[in-house]
């Protein structure tokens, strides 16, 4: 398979986010990134062979932050594969609902460690109270995901095993 994105990390070896091999390779020759892992396939011009760089490292600090998964509707749905916390049945993302676990009527908020999938079924079931309350229980505890387990569901392709020791 042939990827299409380098992984850019920053000073301090933190991934900040995936730019095209080309920018990579700019970067590289402009001497502001070091190449830390290449894909097998090669790039070739007149003068220079290559392999595409996979992985590169910033020389120098920038202000850029790590890379941080946006809260959404759309990541909520890919943590829990599209399926209803409660249920445990798979939906199309336009029969599902996020579920407040701890109600914001009781002082829960909206979080990735609170919010849940969930069908119109079960969410109306559930109403304003704790799962607990409903008699409901949760299939799995909602969690921040992590930048790999999402990668999937977003990118639409598997993680380049060359970026396997610098994302979590």
């Amino acid at each position: 398979m042939t990827y299409k994105k380098t992984l850019l990390l920053n000073q301090g070896y933190q991934p900040i986010k995936a730019i095209s091999w080309q920018r990579a390779i700019c970067m590289h020759f402009l001497e502001k990134v070091d190449v830390l892992e290449s894909y097998e396939w090669t790039i070739c011009s007149p003068s220079i062979k290559l392999n595409a760089p996979a992985v590169v490292r910033l020389k120098y600090h920038s202000s850029t932050e790590p890379m941080r998964l946006r809260f959404s509707r759309g990541n909520i749905y890919a943590r829990d594969d599209k399926t209803c916390q409660y249920c445990s049945k798979k939906h199309p993302p336009k029969d599902l609902t996020l579920d407040h676990v701890i109600p914001k009527s009781i002082g829960g908020r909206t979080t990735w460690t609170n919010i849940v999938t969930a069908c119109s079924g079960c969410n109306t079931r559930k109403a304003d109270r704790t799962p607990q309350q409903a008699g409901m229980k949760l299939l799995s505890k909602p969690v921040y995901p992590t930048v790999k387990s999402l990668y999937s569901s977003i990118g639409g392709e598997e993680i380049p095993e060359q970026w396997n020791n610098w994302i979590i």
